[in-house]
Parts: structure tokens; C-alpha cells; sequence
């Protein structure tokens, strides 16, 4: 295993702003998914990345906004349920594609969660949402390996 140095001995920028991951629990009906999308839209906040989890009677859909603090008061005040965590977000070079970054997280030893794009990003390139065991040693491996780790800052507007 390779050792990678502790937050205490590197700070990176991914440490200082990280980016943030809503997952917004909702009922499972026609509509629902539209009207988030239309209460982002109507005050400007952009949905960057988005997956979402079906299951019979709920959702979860997960997503980063270039505006989390205005996302956040816009759910809580619209009444939609919401978590939050902060995320690996890489971005691709095009010569580089996803399987260098899961190899930097397997010689680090670092569980995946789960992955998804970014459906757009301020100049047009491509980058991952990863959700991992530990994003502080998850940075430093893709850095090490050559990869942008981004920032909230990288992804708003």
C-alpha cells in the first residue's frame, strides 16, 4: 500500500471547499423530480452532476449544485428532505479516462460507494462525483496520480 501524507501534514484545496452532495428524499410520483428541477431553475441554482436511486415508493436523488447555501434554503423552505455530504470530484482530462482514477483509489486502498458525471461544467469538462470510504486520502491518491480534484468553487458559477 502506499502511504499518502495525513490532512494535518497537507492541506488541500478539496479539504478547505469541498464540494457538496445533496440527496433529497422524495416520494416516488409523476412530477415530483420536476418540480426540484423547477424550484432550482426559477432561482438560478444549476444542477452540475445528478443521479438518482429508484426504488417503489421513495427516491433519492442525488445531486451537486453550483449554489449549495441558496439548494439548501430552497429545500427546506419548499419541504423537501435532504442530507448532505461532501464528495471526491475529479475531473477527466481527455487523455486520461476512469480507469486511471480507480486505480489511484485501489492502490490507496479506498472503497467506492458509488460514482456518477457531472452533466455539465463551467468549460466544458468532464468530471466524476465519487463517493468514498475517506475523501481526504482518496484526494491525495487521484492527485498524486495526476487527476484536478475540484472544489465547490471549481463548479459554481
Amino acid at each position: 500500500m502506499v502511504r499518502f501524507s495525513t490532512m494535518a501534514e497537507t492541506q488541500t484545496m478539496s479539504a478547505i471547499d469541498p464540494v457538496r452532495q445533496f440527496s433529497v428524499f422524495t416520494e416516488n410520483h409523476v412530477g415530483r423530480l420536476h418540480d426540484l428541477t423547477a424550484l432550482f431553475k426559477q432561482h438560478h441554482v444549476h444542477i452540475m452532476a445528478i443521479t438518482i436511486l429508484d426504488a417503489t415508493d421513495s427516491a433519492v436523488v442525488r445531486m451537486v449544485v453550483d449554489d449549495p447555501d441558496l439548494a439548501r434554503e430552497l429545500m427546506v423552505n419548499n419541504d423537501f428532505p435532504y442530507t448532505e455530504c461532501e464528495i471526491l470530484a475529479v475531473e477527466l482530462p481527455d487523455e486520461e479516462r476512469l480507469n486511471g482514477v480507480l486505480a489511484a483509489l485501489l492502490e490507496a486502498e479506498i472503497n467506492i460507494h458509488y460514482i456518477y458525471a457531472f452533466l455539465k461544467r463551467p468549460e466544458g469538462r468532464t468530471a466524476l462525483a465519487i463517493n468514498v470510504e475517506d475523501a481526504d486520502i482518496a484526494a491525495q491518491a487521484v492527485q498524486h496520480r495526476g487527476f484536478k480534484v475540484l472544489t465547490q468553487r471549481d463548479i459554481s458559477r
